[in-house]
């Protein structure tokens, strides 16, 4: 028996995919002392430490990355395709009696841990609370390897796109790289999220410029 502890990175944004990871250690006693919640770190630290992590005799993890396809699908849902994808993360690592702990990606906890275990081909305990990366180590390691995840997709991303900011909507760097964007080429780029709201505003406003630019 062993614990695992599931959290994602990437769930907000309008630019890039998530990533969920499962991390696995046979105690929390096995894990670096200096892992907490990922957001109180810097990008750097977060490096250090998931390089640590690796380290671990016990350790395993398992990282699912969510495209921009899958959560654009007419059909989507963000909570189910989150829950799916902590299914996935976690029935790579677990074994039966394992105990699993999530950071709900719902207002129902409870109903986010059903999603997650109808997912699952193993006999697992699951206690799925928000706030979960601040409650439990195991679930900040997870967090920290997600996020890790996450930052090096943007990076890449940024590479063709070059600055694109974080990603999320609240970053003017985000929104000044679409707007600029749908300026010199008429649509968004392919690394962002269509159906998101902010992508559809940023659109709209853009088009009624045209037709004010036209009248």
């Amino acid at each position: 028996m062993a614990i695992i502890g599931v959290d994602e990175a990437g769930k907000g944004p309008v630019i890039g995919s998530m990533f969920v990871v499962a991390a696995r250690v046979q105690s929390e006693g096995d894990l670096p002392d200096d892992v907490v919640d990922s957001k109180k770190l810097t990008a750097r630290r977060r490096e250090e430490i998931a390089d640590k992590l690796v380290e671990v005799e016990s350790f395993s993890m398992s990282a699912q990355e969510v495209t921009i396809e899958e959560i654009d699908r007419p059909d989507s849902n963000m909570n189910i395709l989150t829950a799916e994808a902590h299914a996935r993360a976690i029935s790579e690592i677990a074994e039966n009696g394992d105990y699993i702990y999530v950071d709900a990606a719902d207002v129902n906890p409870e109903r986010f841990a059903r999603r997650v275990l109808d997912g699952l081909n193993v006999e697992v305990q699951i206690i799925s609370e928000h706030r979960a990366d601040q409650k439990y180590p195991i679930v900040s390691a997870a967090s920290i390897l997600a996020k890790v995840a996450r930052d090096s997709h943007v990076s890449d991303l940024a590479r063709t796109y070059e600055d694109i900011g974080s990603g999320y909507p609240s970053d003017s760097r985000t929104i000044d790289f679409l707007e600029r964007y749908i300026l010199e080429n008429g649509t968004l780029p392919n690394c962002a999220r269509k159906s998101w709201k902010t992508s559809k505003d940023i659109m709209g406003r853009n088009a009624q410029k045209s037709i004010e630019e036209w009248g």
